[in-house]
């Protein structure tokens, strides 16, 4: 992630885990979100909260130093933990934490700049879920009431030209897209982008959000092309959520049986006998040399046992060293799904098992 970060054009940030209360006085969450953050805490002469959001912090780092709209889009990203309180009887696993690590990104724009961020935004989320080995979303957008509930901030232009944004953005990208009337948040409308994993369940994970009220509040501005002074546009875009929760989508999803390139071990060495743990030695040593991640089944057990054993942790790759791979500098390759895939110079096991894992290969 942070090197498509990196590759779409984000600066990347790192910002602190508490703030002054003056600051979420400003903008807005102690008004609007106290019952999800933690109480306060006194340190020297002022009080501090741990923070719920990241986006306080990016505001201040935008408004540093005077913005010309040659600077803009400015694009700040972070994989920064945020805290937020929680009762202890709707905690749920990974699903539901009081502190997570969000995969949070603002963007500060012009009128004439926000459809292609919008665009960038929803391309990136959907070229993140392919990534993952999901292939199945839809998105959906949360608009306003046209103003009847007199609880939405904005003017009708402002909303007008942010809603036609996101419909018109979601049709460039091609999306199957669902319009849901009064559900946008106070402070702008919003895509959410819901996937489908293997049991049918939708998950709701990336989100792309317009905010008018975060720069009003804070006195954004840049300087324009007629030199006067003007305030961006602000979207806030996350495309895991949670990290620790798409975590615990991925579980789900795979049942545990990652690609190669997601597994925690890739390859298991498997001696056949004990006077072949120090040639399998070698060949782990060949496997951290080529930046792959395993382990050596080096109980005294038999080797049936010890490929059921490595085919119920789901490892994607088993390498078996007996008396002839020892003597041939070969290694008998197993696939998780495919098996037996026979008997190889330890270089081309390792050149394939380099390949799956490069290529992002679901595995053989």
């Amino acid at each position: 992630m942070r090197e498509a970060y990196i590759a779409r054009g984000y600066s990347l940030v790192s910002t602190p885990h508490i703030g002054r209360e003056d600051l979420w006085h400003t903008s807005g969450h102690l008004e609007n979100y106290a019952d999800s953050m933690f109480t306060g805490m006194e340190l020297d002469d002022a009080v501090y909260r741990l923070k719920p959001m990241n986006c306080p912090f990016h505001i201040l780092i935008y408004r540093d130093k005077q913005r010309s709209y040659r600077d803009l889009p400015v694009r700040l990203g972070e994989l920064g933990t945020v805290y937020r309180y929680e009762r202890s009887g709707t905690l749920h696993g990974l699903f539901r934490v009081r502190g997570f690590t969000q995969d949070d990104a603002h963007i500060f724009c012009t009128p004439e700049q926000i459809e292609q961020e919008i665009v960038s935004c929803l391309e990136f989320a959907v070229d993140v879920l392919k990534t993952f080995g999901f292939d199945r979303y839809k998105a959906e957008i949360s608009t306003w009431d046209g103003g009847e509930s007199l609880k939405y901030l904005g003017t009708a232009a402002d909303w007008e030209m942010s809603e036609n944004a996101l419909k018109r953005a979601v049709e460039r990208v091609g999306l199957e897209a669902t319009v849901v009337p009064g559900e946008a948040a106070f402070y702008g409308p919003k895509i959410d982008v819901k996937l489908l994993d293997a049991l049918d369940r939708p998950w709701q994970l990336s989100t792309v959000q317009f905010d008018f009220n975060l720069p009003r509040r804070f006195e954004l501005e840049y300087i324009g092309p007629d030199g006067a002074k003007h305030q961006p546009l602000m979207v806030h875009r996350a495309l895991y959520g949670s990290v620790e929760r798409f975590f615990g989508i991925l579980l789900e999803h795979y049942a545990g049986a990652f690609p190669v390139w997601l597994a925690p071990v890739q390859a298991v060495v498997l001696p056949i006998a004990d006077r072949h743990q120090e040639y399998a030695q070698k060949v782990a040593a060949e496997l951290k040399a080529a930046g792959i991640r395993h382990e050596i089944d080096s109980r005294s057990e038999k080797i049936n046992y010890k490929i059921r054993e490595a085919q119920l942790q789901k490892v994607p790759y088993m390498l078996v060293a007996g008396d002839r791979e020892a003597a041939d500098g070969k290694v008998a390759l197993r696939a998780r799904k495919a098996g037996d895939l026979g008997s190889m110079p330890l270089g081309e096991a390792l050149a394939r098992i380099a390949q799956a894992i490069e290529t992002r290969s679901p595995g053989e």
